[in-house]
């Protein structure tokens, strides 16, 4: 019965039919997506985007700052660890054109898929936990427009199994923010606010308790399950196609925990090649800032800045 329906679309060439979301028993569950990578804008063969030269000017710097909008999720209730839709935005830009295909392996609240909805890319994102594909389905019907020229969907599944979905060298950018390992499965202390009385106090901040979720790993072990599923996830990417990986470091027992510097090693091992390191810096979004160590000992705000590891599938 898959085999028949995907058929029936290749052929057919229309995407329409897709829907937003794929749940575990749907016909397209753990089936080939017969969505397009291809260009469909009027740039040259040589243009790597379809940013006009003020805009590349400004993506040159090595540090970008962003601000959130309406459509943002900010509720840390809803979703633990958002990332705002301008940010996505500047990431797609760069390194796809209108048409091509954008994979985001842990879509989360799906904010990379409804600024790809924006941006007429067609996109996927996978997760697996129920009620964030929900969000990510309500998400991109509240924001489709009638003129729409693409397809996004949210699939209901583990990243692992995303190879099963797409074809090999159809993805231009695989972009997301990814669990931090188990630095999120603890409670909140609040020890940099002035005021503990608030929501956030006691609260643990993790995603769930599943054991195939990398939330619950810890760093050693996080680090290889990412190498797998990014080793993996490289034949799907075209050649030089990037792959943009959204991560802090934090503090953990008195000890800075190094996450870019983990997954820079092992996606190096697992075939990827390092091409930047941008700062998002996040001061303009950090609010309630208290004070971490003073006097006696120093420790800088981890909370005011997250790195952006871009790497590429080597020629």
């Amino acid at each position: 019965m898959k085999e028949a329906i995907v058929t029936e679309a290749l052929a057919s060439g229309v995407t329409q039919r897709l829907p937003t979301v794929i749940w575990e028993g749907d016909p397209w569950f753990q089936t080939r997506i017969p969505l397009s990578g291809e260009r469909t804008c009027k740039c040259s063969k040589n243009h790597i985007n379809c940013l006009p030269a003020k805009e590349w000017l400004k993506s040159q710097l090595g540090v970008w700052q962003f601000s959130y909008e309406g459509r943002d999720i900010r509720d840390k209730r809803i979703h633990p660890a958002t990332f705002p839709i301008s940010l996505a935005k500047q990431v797609i830009r760069l390194f796809t054109h209108e048409g091509e295909f954008v994979l985001d392996p842990f879509v989360g609240s799906g904010t990379t898929l409804v600024a790809a909805q924006d941006l007429n890319r067609n996109a996927g994102g996978f997760d697996l936990h129920r009620r964030y594909i929900e969000l990510c389905g309500k998400r991109l019907l509240d924001n489709a427009t009638i003129f729409a020229d693409s397809t996004q969907i949210a699939v209901h599944d583990d990243a692992r199994n995303i190879p099963l979905y797409l074809r090999p060298a159809t993805v231009s950018l695989i972009w997301t923010s990814p669990p931090y390992a188990n630095l999120l499965n603890r409670e909140r202390r609040n020890k940099s606010r002035r005021h503990r009385d608030n929501e956030q106090l006691g609260r643990i901040e993790q995603y769930s308790q599943d054991s195939r979720d990398l939330g619950t790993m810890a760093l050693e072990e996080y680090t290889t399950a990412m190498g797998d599923i990014f080793e993996n996830l490289l034949p799907l990417l075209k050649s030089k196609g990037h792959c943009v990986i959204n991560v802090p470091d934090m503090w953990w027992e008195n000890e800075r925990i190094t996450i870019h510097v983990s997954l820079i090693m092992e996606l190096r091992k697992r075939g990827y090649e390092l091409r930047n390191i941008i700062i998002w810096d996040r001061t303009n979004i950090v609010n309630q800032i208290g004070i971490f160590g003073w006097p006696s000992n120093y420790i800088t705000m981890g909370v005011t800045f997250e790195y952006l590891l871009d790497f590429w599938r080597p020629a």
